[in-house]
C-alpha cells in the first residue's frame, strides 16, 4: 500500500501588511517548439560520448570580495581548531538510523567540474539522473537502461555545449521534466526545457527552448532552480551580464512562470517571466510539494545572503498567469549564518569549494516550507543548516548538524521522509571532507521533533580530488535528491560526487531507508539490497583539439593493427573535445585510441590494461 495519497492542497494568502516589496511582470511571451526528443541511446556496456568542452569561468558571485575575506579569517579559526586536535561525535539525538539500499555508480565525469548532480524517480520506478554533460535512466535495481551525453540526446545543430541540468518528477501528472542551459554564458544563452510524454521516459520529450536573456541586455542565465505547482513549472535563475566573469557580472535573478499543460502535451507553450525583483535576491529557490500530490495557486520562493545574513527572504507568488499574480517579498527572521572556510582533504593540499550560503534545496508541505543550505556551525567549519519556515507566521525554525573542529558537511539536499502530511521528518544528503578522509556522500535524517541522527556513509572516496584545479577543487554544486511517492514505507533516492582513483569526481546513487524497514525496495527482486555495475565501469577520457567542425571516427586496435571496437563515428564541434568510455570491456594487454578525420590521424595514444 501506498504511504502517500494524492493531495492537493491550497496554498495559504499570506499577510499583505507585512509586504515589503514586489517585483515586476513581463508580457505573455511563447517559447520555441523543438519538436520531440527521442535520441538512442549510447552504447550502454562500452558508453562512449564525446562533448564539446565549454571553455569558460565561472561567473563572480555578488559579495564576492566580502566572502573570500570571511573564509580568509575562517581559515585562521580552523586551523586554531585543528591544533587543538578537537575530536568527538556527531550530536546524535534519536534512534532513526539510515539505511543504504540499492545503491550504483552514477553518471561518469568526462572532464568538467562540479557534476551538478541531480535526480528524480517515478512512482512507476524510473530514475532519471543527470551530472553537468551526461543523462541516464535506470531502472529500480540500477540497471542502466538510457546513457548518453546531453548535446547528443538533445540532436539539436544549435545546441553545442550545455550545463547545469536539473531533472525533477511531477508527481501530481506522473512525469519528468528536464531542464539545461546553453554553455559557455554568453550573449544569447538558451534555457532547454524538456517535458516526458509519458511516465516512462524512454518514450520521448516534448523539447523547448526559451530565451536566457528575457530583459534583452545581452544578460546569460546561470544556477538554476526548479519546481512544480498544481498548473505550473517555475524556473528560477540569475542573470550576468558581459563580460560574464572575472568581474562583478550579476544583473539580478528572475523567475519563469510556465504552465506545464502544454507542455505535457506538445502544445503552444506560453509563459511570463518576474524581474527587478525586490531584495536582490541571488538564487531564488521555488519549492515543490514534498509528497504525492501538488499545492498552489503560484508557488513560495525563498533566499538567502550568499555572505550571510539574519533574515530569510520569503516570496509568494500569489496566482497561476491565468489569474492574477504578483510576486511579493516578506522578511523572515532566523539566527545568523555566515560562510565556512573551504574543505581540506586526505592527501592533498588542494581544497573542496565551500561555496557560500545560498539556499540549495527544498519542498512546502502541510503549511511549512522546508529547505537546507551549508553555514558555519563553529571555528569556519562547514555544516548542514536545516529550516523550517511557517509563511502563515513568517517564523523560522533552524538547526545545524556537523561535527566542528573535525568535518566540513557541504551541498545538503532535503527531502520529506514522512508517512504523513503533518510529520516533518526529512532526509538530508551531504557531502563530507576533512585532511583525514577523501570526500564522502553521507545522509542523516531529522524527524517530526527536530532532533538528528547520526549521519551514514553512502559512498566512500577512492582517493581526493584535483583535476581542474591544484589549490581549490569545485564541489557540488548540488547533491540530488527525490521521494518514492507510492513506497510502501518511506523511502528516497540520492545522487552525489565521490573521488576516484583519478582524481576526479564520478556519480554515485543509492536509495535511502531506515533500519526498521528490515528489507529491500519492494520492486526489486535482488536478492542482496546492494547492486554494483555489472560489468565494472572504468573510464578512460581524451582530449582533442579541431580547428573546424568536421565528421571523425574513434576507434580501438590491438597491437597487431586489428580493429577491437570502433566506438563513435560522426560530427566534432570545431575548440576542445573530451571523449570518454568505458575500458573495462578490454582484456590485459596494450592498444590504441584513433582518432581520425578523414584526411588524417590527430590522436593515436596507448592505453595499457593492467588486470
Amino acid at each position: 500500500m501506498s504511504i502517500d495519497a494524492q493531495v492537493t492542497e491550497v496554498k495559504p494568502k499570506l499577510d499583505e501588511s507585512k509586504i515589503v516589496g514586489t517585483a515586476s511582470k513581463s508580457q505573455i511571451l511563447t517559447a520555441e517548439f523543438m519538436g520531440e526528443v527521442n535520441t538512442p541511446s549510447a552504447d550502454l556496456k562500452w558508453r562512449p560520448t564525446l562533448t564539446h568542452k565549454c571553455v569558460g569561468f565561472e561567473p563572480e558571485t555578488p559579495n564576492e570580495e566580502l566572502i573570500k575575506k570571511i573564509k580568509s579569517e575562517k581559515e585562521v579559526l580552523k586551523l586554531a581548531s585543528m591544533a587543538n586536535k578537537n575530536s568527538g561525535s556527531e550530536p546524535i539525538t534519536q534512534s532513526v538510523t539510515p539505511v543504504v539500499g540499492t545503491n550504483y555508480l552514477g553518471n561518469l565525469n568526462n572532464g568538467s567540474s562540479p557534476l551538478d548532480n541531480s535526480m528524480a524517480i517515478s512512482n512507476g520506478g524510473w530514475i532519471v539522473s543527470v551530472a553537468n554533460t551526461t543523462i541516464e535512466y535506470d531502472d529500480i535495481n540500477g540497471n542502466t537502461q538510457y546513457y548518453n551525453d546531453i548535446v547528443t540526446f538533445i540532436n539539436d545543430v544549435n545546441i553545442t555545449g550545455v550545463c547545469d541540468p536539473v531533472v525533477i518528477y511531477d508527481a501530481s501528472m506522473d512525469r519528468f521534466i528536464f531542464f539545461c542551459q546553453t554553455c559557455p554564458l554568453a550573449s544569447g544563452s538558451k534555457i532547454l526545457i524538456f517535458f516526458s510524454k509519458t511516465n516512462n521516459p524512454q518514450n520521448g520529450w516534448w523539447y523547448y527552448k526559451l530565451t536566457g536573456d528575457p530583459l534583452s541586455n545581452n544578460d546569460a542565465f546561470d544556477y538554476p532552480k526548479l519546481a512544480v505547482s498544481t498548473n505550473e513549472l517555475y524556473v528560477a535563475g540569475n542573470l550576468f551580464t558581459p563580460p560574464y566573469s572575472n568581474c562583478s557580472c550579476f544583473d539580478q535573478a528572475v523567475l519563469y512562470q510556465i504552465p506545464k499543460a502544454p507542455g505535457y502535451s506538445g502544445g503552444s507553450l506560453n509563459w511570463q517571466y518576474w524581474y527587478n525583483i525586490s531584495g536582490s535576491p541571488f538564487t531564488l529557490l521555488p519549492v515543490s510539494y514534498g509528497q504525492q500530490g501538488s499545492y498552489g495557486p503560484g508557488c513560495y520562493c525563498v533566499a538567502t545572503d550568499n555572505a550571510g545574513s539574519s533574515t530569510i527572504k520569503l516570496y509568494d507568488l500569489t496566482d497561476d498567469m491565468s489569474g492574477n499574480p504578483s510576486l511579493n517579498l516578506y522578511n523572515v527572521s532566523t539566527p545568523s549564518y555566515s560562510p565556512a572556510s573551504d574543505a581540506n582533504q586526505l592527501g592533498t593540499s588542494c581544497k573542496l569549494s565551500n561555496g557560500d550560503c545560498r539556499a540549495l534545496s527544498g519542498f512546502y508541505l502541510n503549511g511549512t516550507i522546508h529547505f537546507v543550505f551549508h553555514s558555519d556551525i563553529g571555528s569556519g567549519w562547514n555544516g548542514i543548516n536545516y529550516n523550517r519556515l511557517d509563511p502563515i507566521g513568517q517564523t523560522n525554525q533552524s538547526s545545524t548538524f556537523g561535527l566542528s573542529g573535525s568535518y566540513d558537511y557541504s551541498y545538503p539536499t532535503v527531502v520529506s521522509y514522512a508517512t504523513t502530511t503533518t510529520d516533518k521528518s526529512v532526509m538530508i544528503g551531504f557531502g563530507r571532507s576533512s585532511s583525514a578522509i577523501y570526500p564522502e556522500e553521507r545522509v542523516v535524517n531529522c524527524d517530526n521533533s527536530m532532533t538528528w541522527s547520526g549521519s551514514t556513509l553512502v559512498k566512500s572516496s577512492l582517493g581526493y580530488v584535483s583535476y581542474t584545479s591544484s589549490t581549490v577543487e569545485r564541489w557540488g554544486d548540488y547533491t540530488g535528491s527525490s521521494r518514492k511517492h507510492n513506497s510502501s514505507y518511506p523511502s528516497i533516492w540520492m545522487t552525489g560526487s565521490y573521488g576516484t582513483s583519478s582524481n576526479e569526481w564520478n556519480a554515485w546513487n543509492a536509495e535511502i531507508h531506515d533500519a526498521s524497514v528490515g528489507g529491500v525496495n519492494e520492486n526489486s527482486t535482488a536478492t542482496d539490497v546492494k547492486i554494483f555495475p555489472n560489468p565494472i565501469i572504468e573510464t578512460f577520457a581524451i582530449e582533442f583539439t579541431l580547428e573546424n567542425s568536421e565528421q571523425i571516427e574513434i576507434g580501438i586496435i590491438d597491437v597487431g593493427g586489428k580493429v577491437v571496437k570502433q566506438l563513435y563515428k560522426g560530427n566534432a564541434h570545431s575548440g576542445t573535445n573530451i571523449f570518454s568510455f568505458n575500458k573495462a570491456n578490454l582484456s590485459a594487454g596494450e592498444y590504441f585510441l584513433t582518432i581520425k578525420t578523414n584526411s588524417k590521424i590527430i590522436k593515436n595514444e596507448k592505453i595499457i590494461i593492467a588486470k
